[in-house]
């Protein structure tokens, strides 16, 4: 299964075009989506071109292959405009053998995890910050944001295809490419 991974759009219509550009081409089996789609919350500025109306044009069409979860930017009201489940904290995938623990990242997180077993994935956003990092027993991955990122990192998403995880600009420019053990 190719799991397309991203986070944190906070409502900008231009860069959630680049994703989906991005995920055209990639063509993966799911679109994951790591909460805060619509809102950039008090501590982010307004990413560029915000409008959360024309996020939800562009992502409610993709429900049937969209996969998400709750971020702190998200709302109960934003379930009543998309037509796809966002409100759960947290989802436990399957995806060639790997088990996946997906959360937005302020619950559970890198120096917060939920329990996890060996070969497993911790897989957050909320950082804005990319990494793959192991501790051991499994690994933690985080796609940064597609409209705010930090720390001088790129607007990006990645790719879990099978055993290798590919971090990308949302040009396709490969960043970072891994296997997993």
């Amino acid at each position: 299964m190719k799991l397309m991974i991203a986070s944190d759009i906070h409502g900008s219509a231009y860069y959630c075009k680049q994703l989906l550009a991005a995920y055209q081409s990639e063509n993966p089996d799911q679109l994951l989506l790591l909460g805060d789609l619509l809102y950039h919350g008090p501590r982010n500025d307004l990413p560029r071109d915000y409008a959360p109306k024309q996020v939800i044009e562009m992502l409610n069409p993709l429900a049937e292959k969209l996969l998400c979860v709750r971020g702190n930017c998200e709302a109960e009201v934003d379930q009543m405009v998309l037509s796809f489940p966002v409100l759960a904290d947290y989802a436990w995938l399957m995806a060639d053998g790997i088990r996946i623990f997906a959360t937005h990242g302020h619950h559970y997180g890198e120096d917060c995890p939920p329990p996890l077993a060996q070969g497993d994935i911790l897989l957050c956003g909320h950082t804005h910050v990319p990494a793959i990092r192991s501790h051991g027993s499994w690994t933690y991955l985080n796609p940064g944001s597609v409209s705010i990122p930090k720390e001088g990192s790129a607007h990006g998403y990645m790719i879990l295809d099978g055993q290798t995880i590919y971090h990308k600009d949302l040009d396709g420019t490969l960043l970072e490419k891994r296997k997993l053990s």
